[in-house]
């Protein structure tokens, strides 16, 4: 099992960034595909973006191609959302989430644990 702890939330104008980072607790985090997941108000969970476990693979939904970042560190235990040139649209609770079975998935439905969620708000 592995519990999953998200940072780096806030609030940002339209154009900015941030970077949001999911802690991982236990010694196999390099075991587990990993994923961003979003859910704004009033909408369902939605796929961001998915990494395999050693990070050679990626996957991002189409909307967030081209400025948002996956990335991991094994020997941290932690991986990484760099978001850039950020839009009113990306505004939604933020959730971490592994998958112990795939190495890497885009379906929501996959993944085993998930993080409590970190809020970024995109100011117009």
């Amino acid at each position: 099992q592995v519990q999953l702890v998200e940072s780096g939330g806030g609030l940002v104008q339209a154009g900015g960034s941030l970077r949001l980072s999911c802690a991982a607790s236990g010694r196999t985090f390099s075991s587990y595909g990993m994923g961003w997941v979003r859910q704004a108000p009033g909408k369902e969970r939605e796929f961001v973006a998915a990494i395999s476990r050693r990070g050679s693979s990626t996957y991002y939904r189409d909307s967030v191609k081209g400025r948002f970042t996956i990335s991991r560190d094994n020997a941290k235990n932690t991986v990484y959302l760099q978001m850039n040139s950020l839009k009113p649209e990306d505004t939604a609770v933020y959730y971490c989430a592994a998958d112990r079975d795939i190495d890497v998935t885009s379906s929501i439905h996959d993944y085993d644990y998930w993080g409590q969620g970190t809020q970024v708000t995109v100011s117009s």
